[in-house]
Formats: C-alpha cells, sequence, structure tokens
C-alpha cells in the first residue's frame, strides 16, 4: 500500500485483442475473434469471423464459448 498507483493508460485502442483458432482435426478451418473496447475495461464487443456474437462479454465467458464451440474428438 505504500507504493504508488500504477499509472494506466488512459484511452484503450478500439481492438483490444484478436484470436486466431486455427484448427487441423477434420482439415484446416480458421476462425478470428476480434475483441473490442467497450464501457467497461474488463468487457468486450466480441465478433467471430466478421460476424457478432455479443455486445458485451467477459474474458471468462469468451474462453467457455470457446470451449463449447470446440469440443475435444473421440479418442477411439
Amino acid at each position: 500500500m505504500a507504493l504508488p498507483a500504477p499509472v494506466y493508460s488512459a484511452d484503450l485502442p478500439d481492438l483490444r485483442r484478436e484470436i486466431l483458432i486455427i484448427d487441423h482435426d477434420f482439415g484446416r478451418r480458421e476462425h478470428r475473434l476480434t475483441l473490442y473496447r467497450t464501457r467497461r475495461v474488463d468487457c468486450y464487443r466480441v465478433e467471430v469471423d466478421g460476424q457478432p456474437w455479443s455486445d458485451s462479454m467477459g474474458w471468462s465467458r469468451i474462453l467457455a464459448g470457446l470451449r463449447k464451440a470446440l469440443p475435444r474428438v473421440s479418442a477411439a
């Protein structure tokens, strides 16, 4: 508590993160998630392959959606 508060950038860029998924299980498929700035620092406006997915979604919900959209492949 004795240390000074860290300096954060006041203006975050509009495009905050990009996630590229390349799936090789059944041929090659690519998906691009683009995460844009919203009013909240911990939420993103999400587009998948250029199509809107959500107006406001947190990191945990994004990862949960990816987990459900890309299920495991059976080993047997």
